[in-house]
């Protein structure tokens, strides 16, 4: 079962360098949300979009869709607070892609290079990997 399937929403395009998350957020104190990190990881997110726009879905379906298209037994469960999100995610169970398709998500994905860790140090301690 994917954690986290969405990058903590980083995945979906709406998180920018520009970004800036309340003190009270989580997120304000993940390194992989540093605006420099930010800025270093948007070629994921770009990549993802590129992908999306080709299928015409959002980039939140396209990454969906790449989970539950690698095995079947794999799980994506994001998280939402609002229902038109719930909505958009349910709608990458409509997206079909292709071995061609997977195998090109995945190859263009491992070629980048994520910066910046998951966890802050004090939380990391606590996951397991």
């Amino acid at each position: 079962m994917p954690f986290s399937p969405l990058g903590k929403g980083f995945l979906t395009g709406k998180i920018t360098a520009d970004t800036k998350f309340d003190s009270r957020d989580f997120r304000s104190q993940v390194p992989r949300f540093q605006e420099e990190n930010l800025q270093a990881n948007q070629a994921l997110v770009n990549l993802v979009t590129k992908f999306a726009e080709m299928k015409n879905v959002t980039p939140a379906q396209i990454a969906l869709a790449w989970l539950l298209a690698k095995k079947p037994w794999i799980v994506p469960i994001p998280g939402t607070t609002k229902l038109n999100r719930l909505e958009e995610n349910v709608g990458a169970l409509q997206v079909e892609l292709c071995p061609e398709g997977i195998d090109a998500i995945e190859t263009a994905s491992s070629a980048v290079e994520v910066k910046g860790e998951r966890y802050p140090a004090f939380h990391a301690k606590l996951v397991v990997r």
